[in-house]
């Protein structure tokens, strides 16, 4: 009868656990971190290394992390990580948005009646709170960083770095002031910039409307129609816009027994005839868009006439090819308004309800929206209404209250954006790297087209708009008075602006007599905008430009921008070289997932940290191509669960083959590695090099890949199965098992290191069950490695016969001849023309039978290429299970083979002498 002889085996063994835990694990490491200040020793550690700076877009502090914020803060750290492991010093300062309409908006919904001093406090202590929760929760997600001294954009030298960039765009002569349209929320009455802008897809009546000629060739004898989708801005009409070269064409329509002439455009004459149900009866003249300018026509429903221009925003995609223009309405209204000499109408007030200016006393006091229906009765009585359509279209909303935007002219102060256009046109295109490629075009669309920045805003919450107005009112913006400000707001910040009254503060700044000031605040993208000069170019450890922006595609209007703009101002350049875009986190449906949407399920990273593991969240950062949408939900989680278990039990079966490995006393010579470690170590060479390249070009996803295919494949499916009968049965420190011992190792120290970036926690915890000194978070990548093609070729060899050998193996196996692939006997026989396998390979018929996981392989010259499958007639060695023709050749142990009896002696041999001892 069989001994048991497993105490004799070198099975595996090892602390690192199967079950990860993260959620009870991660936060150990997490203290030992702190305590040991491992951010700061890997600072002191790269002192004199190449620096990269990954300059922190700061997050608004009004609400937890979610989901899209976790996304962005972990691919920033996927870089600072990486480029620390690249052989550079990437300090890594984290920073918070604080001012501005998100905080107020929330403080002011809990407090009514506020004062501006009391909404400026309470936001403060809102954003301080909020500040104080997404760092934790920031640093939970395993992102390293200056957590201890992140910049805020309220602290007060930050506030006057903002007045004195401010200072510096009034002596460009950048600042001005003008009554003109504006993005205005009516839900938080004040100005809004087009970043703040969100767009919502929604049903609105569309309306055709006839405006009779008073004037011109077609006075009394026809009348132009118009089509709006904002039938509430009639009443601010006061022209109608044509295309100059359009030929228009004067018909005869009706319905119901009633006929006029009408003026259409002609490629729109069906389209307008099909949406109004009229029936063209005859045409009765044309007439070149030109030629139309200058005659006027009667307003619908008040008692003035507007005049007809031509404008060449007037497309003929839809609508008539007539546009109504309300200059108090629109940005092109506006401007064809101003070169026409219109007088600017809008008579709308804070809360977006007409006033006494609309003429209409029955709508006075009514918000617009509502009043559509009015409108549009009153056009229908007064038989000015041709026809009424829905009409299915993306609708500007405010970003925070959420409610519908108008434009309304209201007297704000703007930058002039062409003046910085060209400047940052040329920047776009000639110093910026752009990560994807398309972010060049996309950004540089939005300057193309971007109007003046509306830089005022009618809130608290803010840094003060540095202007002052004289006795007859005039506005005061003087660069020297600006940075007197910013001196006072550095000492005591920028609540003085609210505290004070007009003597004290004239008086400390040296003011005119009798000048005073507004509680207007600064639009806070110009906030963050300036941090390049608040932050990189001030801070010790920073420079300006940083090396990389990193933020959500929404950013090309937002902070990518702003920043661009005013380091144009500022510097004359970018204030960055490379910028890489984000996809928004959407869930399968494609619906986007963010802080202030309406999305049902969980979004805060928090509940995903808790339930799976911040490790888990960083691997499915690490698993897409974010340069695209990023997909999201639990059933991914799921998924990414299994590749995440892959990776750690391969951790731990490397870490348990290494357990009674020293790599000073025990590591093996090169030379004596066999063909399976030098081909894993070329594999290796080739993993490090691939995923060295793409931390280097940010492609975070074909690290994943990569290291998931060298666990899953070359790794479990292969060496590791391949080599445990060596690794298990032979003699402690034989030469095989050692060289073996010391690939794993080098396979064990890559892996933690190429992890570490996106397995921040997972890396750590298995490098310390390696005793290994220090954190493997203070590391480089390994450079290069052990090339070895010939090896990669002989082993492909036998990984191609392995994969032929399968089918015949499974039909013996079905036939009931064998029970495993370890009973059979492989007869393989090659031509001499058969290129299959190498000479190389007939005096290593064992290595090849190992590699194949049968009892033998035999190599004969045939004709032609035959494997035939046989059952072995060797015995089974009971301690490694393998059927060898020495086992029963030995008295002592007729149930072991030659190998296994040797060990099973030696080790007999070992406690006899430990007993004498």
């Amino acid at each position: 009868m069989s001994q048991n002889y497993k105490e004799t085996l070198n099975l595996p063994r090892t602390e690192f656990p199967m079950k990860a835990n993260l959620a009870a694990r991660e936060p150990e490491l997490l203290k030992m971190w702190e305590e040991t200040r491992l951010y700061q020793q890997i600072q002191r550690s790269r002192e004199d290394r190449e620096l990269f700076v990954l300059h922190d877009g700061p997050p608004f502090a009004n609400g937890d992390v979610h989901m899209g914020t976790a996304l962005n803060k972990i691919l920033k750290d996927f870089v600072v990580k990486s480029q620390t492991m690249l052989g550079k010093r990437a300090p890594f300062v984290p920073g918070w948005d604080c001012h501005g309409l998100p905080i107020e908006y929330k403080v002011v919904k809990e407090s009514r009646g506020l004062s501006p001093l009391e909404v400026r406090k309470r936001s403060e202590a809102f954003a301080r709170k909020f500040i104080n929760i997404q760092r934790e929760q920031f640093k939970r997600l395993g992102v390293f960083g200056d957590w201890e001294n992140p910049y805020l954009t309220m602290d007060p030298k930050y506030e006057a770095e903002i007045l004195r960039a401010f200072a510096v765009f009034v002596e460009e002569g950048l600042v001005y002031q003008s009554k003109k349209p504006v993005f205005w929320s009516t839900g938080a009455q004040t100005a809004l910039a087009e970043a703040e802008v969100e767009y919502q897809e929604r049903d609105d009546t569309a309306v055709y409307v006839k405006f009779p000629i008073v004037s011109g060739e077609f006075k009394d004898k026809a009348s132009i129609a118009i089509w709006t989708t904002t039938p509430w801005t009639l009443p601010a009409n006061l022209a109608i816009a044509v295309d100059p070269k359009t030929e228009y064409l004067v018909v005869m329509a009706g319905k119901d027994g009633k006929a006029e002439n009408l003026i259409v455009a002609k490629p729109l004459l069906d389209a307008f005839m099909q949406a109004t149900g009229l029936i063209l009866m005859k045409q009765t003249g044309a007439i070149v868009g030109e030629k139309l300018s200058g005659s006027t026509a009667q307003h619908p429903f008040l008692d003035r006439q507007s005049i007809l221009l031509t404008a060449d925003f007037v497309t003929m995609d839809s609508g008539t090819g007539a546009v109504h223009i309300a200059p108090g309405h629109g940005e092109d209204d506006y401007w064809l308004g101003r070169q026409n000499k219109l007088p600017v109408l809008s008579p709308v007030d804070d809360h977006g309800r007409f006033t006494e200016e609309a003429g209409l006393p029955n709508l006075v006091g009514k918000y617009v929206f509502d009043a559509n229906v009015d409108i549009i009765n009153l056009l229908r009585e007064r038989g000015m209404l041709l026809g009424e359509q829905k009409f299915h279209h993306s609708y500007p909303y405010c970003w925070r209250s959420k409610t519908p935007i108008i434009f309304r002219n209201v007297e704000q102060f703007f930058i002039r954006i062409d003046e910085l256009r060209g400047r940052a046109l040329d920047a776009i295109h000639k110093e910026v790297k752009w990560i994807p490629k398309w972010g060049e075009n996309r950004i540089a669309g939005t300057v193309e087209s971007r109007p003046d920045w509306v830089i005022s805003r009618q809130r608290s919450w803010g840094v003060p708009l540095p202007v002052f107005y004289s006795r007859k009112g005039q506005a005061i913006l003087d660069a020297k008075i600006i940075r007197k400000l910013a001196d006072l707001v550095a000492q005591r910040g920028s609540n003085i602006w609210f505290e004070l009254n007009d003597v004290d503060l004239a008086r400390e700044l040296g003011l005119p007599e009798g000048a005073t000031h507004r509680n207007d605040t600064i639009d806070v993208w110009i906030d963050s905008g300036v941090s390049h000069k608040a932050v990189c170019a001030l801070h010790p450890e920073l420079r300006d430009p940083a090396d990389m922006y990193l933020e959500a595609t929404d950013q090309h209007r937002g902070w990518f921008q702003s920043s661009l703009l005013t380091s144009v101002a500022l510097n004359n350049r970018a204030p960055y070289k490379t910028c890489v875009t984000h996809g928004f986190v959407v869930d399968l449906d494609g619906k986007k997932i963010s802080k202030s949407g309406t999305y049902d399920k969980p979004t805060d990273a928090d509940h995903f940290v808790g339930r799976h593991g911040a490790d888990l969240v960083r691997l499915w950062a690490s698993s897409i191509d974010y340069t695209d949408d990023v997909p999201f939900s639990e059933e991914m989680f799921a998924r990414l669960g299994d590749t995440y278990r892959r990776i750690r039990n391969t951790l731990r079966i490397l870490s348990g083959n290494l357990y009674d490995f020293d790599w000073k006393n025990n590591s093996a010579p090169k030379e004596s590695f066999g063909l399976i470690d030098r081909w894993i170590l070329d594999r290796l060479a080739n993993l490090n090099v691939d995923c060295r390249s793409a931390y280097e070009s940010f492609e975070f996803h074909k690290v994943y890949h990569r290291l998931n295919q060298f666990c899953a494949i070359d790794l479990s499916s292969l060496y590791i199965d391949i080599t445990k009968d060596w690794l298990y049965c032979d003699a402690p420190d034989s030469q095989r098992r050692r060289a073996t011992q010391t690939t794993t190792h080098r396979i064990f120290d890559t892996l933690c290191r190429l992890l570490a970036p996106i397995l921040v926690f997972t890396a750590e915890e298995a490098w310390i069950r390696l005793r290994s000194s220090g954190s493997v978070h203070l590391q480089d990548f390994f450079e290069g490695g052990l090339f070895d093609a010939n090896a990669e070729n002989l082993f492909q060899q036998a990984l191609y016969v392995r994969t032929m050998l399968g089918p015949h193996i499974e039909r013996q196996r079905s036939q009931g001849m064998i029970g495993t692939s370890q009973e059979a006997s492989i007869l393989l026989e090659c031509s001499d023309g058969d290129e299959l396998l190498d000479d190389w390979w007939l005096s290593q018929t064992e290595l090849l039978a190992q590699i194949l996981i049968v009892s033998e392989v035999k190599l004969a010259k045939r004709e032609s290429l035959q494997i035939v499958v046989s059952k072995t007639s060797h015995p089974k060695c009971a301690r490694c299970w393998r059927h060898r023709p020495t086992v029963g050749a030995s008295k002592a142990h007729p149930d072991l083979c030659d190998r296994c009896e040797s060990v099973v002696e030696a080790n007999k041999s070992r406690a006899a002498h430990e007993i004498t001892e």
